[in-house]
């Protein structure tokens, strides 16, 4: 999401006038996202963090011995929701959204 687009996502965010369209854009771009800048995070001892695409990343785990754990977004999981918002043509859109701030931890 670069751009004049992430712009108006992020206004229609803050405005709560999210549309089909904008969820299923992100859907798809976890779904078949690189992972590039999220490995790349992990391989660089000074990687420009400001500068990296890190929507895949989903968790970072250090161990006390060393090693180090990344976990990416789930695509099928981005995918099946996709594909039932494809399938259901927006129906259930409302309750999608809902479920996802809910999950943020807004009201």
């Amino acid at each position: 999401m670069e751009g004049n687009n992430s712009r108006g996502l992020k206004g229609r965010i803050r405005s709560g006038k999210v549309r089909r369209e904008d969820v299923a854009r992100c859907l798809a771009e976890l779904a078949f996202g690189k992972p590039n800048d999220c490995v790349r995070l992990l391989l660089e001892q000074e990687a420009p963090v400001s500068k990296l695409d890190l929507r895949l990343l989903s968790e970072i785990r250090r161990s006390d011995k060393g090693g180090v754990e990344i976990r990416l977004v789930d695509r099928l999981r981005a995918l099946e929701l996709l594909a039932k918002l494809a399938e259901e043509g927006g129906s259930d859109l409302e309750s999608l959204l809902q479920a996802l701030q809910t999950e943020e931890g807004t009201p």
